[in-house]
């Protein structure tokens, strides 16, 4: 019958013949881990998290989204290398500066590194809390578990023992990231309108049910920057020194 001779569609043939693998060699030549995660990277930089899927980073590489699969098992492993490449940048950044003398220092030097990676990639951003609720410690990339005990090392200089440490590195992180949050949320309603009340959407919002917050958002629309971020470091850890 004819359906015996060539099997279903996709699948090897009777004979034993492996399957044709999709060809990894591109635009950028022969693949790699680290460009097929540049890449990704490149185009949610571009264009947001919604836009990254396999076809779409195989036809930014020039490949068959299937030739993928061999430097990411699934999205979510995509996903996951993108905040591996996230902590890379951070470790480029901090072995590119000269250390500083003394854990506190190099703990501010840390967060601020941190910070200028999130801002070099605000739409990225969002992965270093939703993958970090998805994926069990021991099972985050290399990268990211060198971070955290280089945190909780620091820590332990600074003399505090394995509670406080610990307790300390969790404020560190919620500080850190919710900052970068804050800094990185969307606060303009109409990037054409010339008029400040206006360009904020402030007409939008009650009056009389939100006063404050209509009296505030012109202060909470510019960024707190790197001295914000360092003020409340000091502040946290004044809290576990003192």
């Amino acid at each position: 019958m004819a359906m015996e001779r060539g099997g279903e569609r996709g699948k090897p043939e009777a004979s034993g013949a492996p399957a044709r693998r999709a060809s990894d060699r591109g635009r950028y030549g022969r693949l790699n881990r680290d460009r097929v995660l540049a890449s990704a990277l490149e185009l949610v930089d571009r264009e947001g998290l919604s836009a990254l899927s396999m076809r779409r980073l195989g036809g930014e590489l020039g490949v068959e989204a299937m030739a993928l699969y061999r430097y990411a098992s699934s999205k979510d492993a995509l996903l996951d290398g993108l905040v591996e490449a996230l902590y890379l940048e951070l470790e480029q950044r901090l072995a590119a500066e000269a250390g500083t003398t003394g854990w506190r220092a190099e703990l501010h030097r840390i967060a601020r590194a941190t910070y200028d990676v999130c801002l070099a990639h605000p739409r990225a951003v969002p992965l270093l809390t939703t993958r970090m609720l998805a994926v069990p410690l021991a099972r985050r990339p290399a990268a990211v578990l060198k971070d955290h005990e280089r945190v909780l090392a620091l820590l332990r200089e600074g003399g505090l023992d394995e509670a406080r440490s610990t307790a300390a590195f969790r404020a560190f992180t919620a500080w850190l990231l919710g900052y970068v949050s804050v800094e990185l949320r969307e606060m303009v309603d109409n990037p054409e309108e010339p008029d400040p009340a206006f360009r904020l959407g402030l007409h939008r919002m009650p009056p009389h049910e939100l006063p404050r917050l209509r009296e505030a958002a012109p202060a909470l629309a510019e960024r707190g920057g790197p001295e914000g971020l360092a003020a409340g470091l000091d502040a946290l850890l004044d809290r576990f020194t003192s």
